[in-house]
């Protein structure tokens, strides 16, 4: 059957439609994005600007058109970080319902790390027994940890490289006494929630997933995307620790040089490597190795899993 999945993220909104069937690795059949960054259009109350909900809309109504067009059977639409704490959330699924018959549905920061780390353990399979699974996001960092399908312990915090670059970051480059002040905060923050993950044990597989995790990895030395998914990406925390002055040294427009950087995101890779590094550092991973599924194939995966066969007749 063709599904598509409309992600509702703090940078992108992205409509991806996939080919799935139970026992079988969804296919990615077409895909559509747009960086609205919503966590950017919050105004001083934490509620989503008027241009950030029209736009949204505009966008929903598109992705809604092209499913159809693409031949999608159902569009699985959830929304993050950047809807679920705005103080307007509620009224911008309303709009959004009204004007595109499309119902947002919310995931809690928990069930986002839940559903990535299922996503990371089917990639990755049960050969790399306890996993520990990283994914800084434009809104939140997500962290699970665990041996099964289903984490030990999943966790949700509000360090997403989007959020903390917009509150921490005055300049581009950024001061270096705000470098350092954020530093001193992403790590107090993770280090609040370190026992609830380290109680489970040392993990024997450490993932980063998601954008910010495949651009820093490239940025470290990684093989390009256009080698494919297969290709095995791994991150020295060593390497990313070197980095960082670097990017923080560098503006958006110097940093969209590196490689694999994208233009949406450069202003705010410097935030995502200095939790990627504290989050690292913090749970003793000297390297990290990136995975290509994150929490879009999360949600297919468990959609397809509690579907009944006569769904695929």
């Amino acid at each position: 059957m063709r599904l598509g999945v409309l992600d509702v993220g703090s940078n992108t909104v992205h409509l991806l439609v996939v080919d799935a069937r139970p026992g079988a690795r969804p296919l990615p059949a077409y895909s559509h994005k747009a960086e609205l960054r919503l966590a950017e259009h919050l105004d001083d109350q934490g509620a989503i600007s008027d241009a950030g909900r029209a736009a949204l809309e505009r966008f929903v109504a598109e992705a809604l058109e092209i499913g159809e067009d693409k031949g999608c059977q159902s569009v699985l639409a959830f929304a993050t970080s950047a809807i679920r704490e705005a103080t307007n959330g509620d009224d911008v699924l309303r709009a959004v319902a009204e004007s595109t018959s499309v119902e947002l549905s919310v995931l809690p920061g928990a069930e986002e790390a839940r559903l990535t780390f299922l996503a990371v353990r089917r990639w990755f399979g049960w050969s790399s027994r306890r996993l520990l699974v990283f994914d800084v996001g434009g809104g939140s960092l997500e962290i699970g940890i665990g041996v099964d399908e289903d984490p030990d312990a999943a966790l949700s915090m509000p360090l997403g490289a989007g959020r903390l670059t917009r509150d921490w970051f005055t300049s581009d480059p950024p001061d270096r006494d705000e470098v350092r002040a954020l530093r001193k905060y992403v790590r107090a923050e993770i280090a609040r929630h370190a026992g609830l993950v380290v109680r489970f044990g040392a993990p024997d597989h450490v993932v980063g997933t998601s954008k910010t995790f495949r651009q820093l990895v490239r940025v470290c030395g990684a093989a390009p995307s256009s080698e494919g998914p297969y290709v095995k990406r791994v991150m020295a925390r060593s390497v990313l620790e070197q980095w960082i002055p670097k990017l923080a040294a560098m503006s958006a427009g110097e940093r969209v040089e590196l490689p694999g950087v994208s233009p949406g995101r450069a202003h705010q890779l410097l935030a995502g490597a200095i939790v990627a590094d504290a989050a690292m550092d913090l749970f003793g991973a000297e390297e990290l190795e990136a995975c290509p599924w994150a929490l879009r194939e999360g949600v297919i995966l468990r959609h397809l899993d509690t579907m009944e066969p006569e769904d695929f007749a």
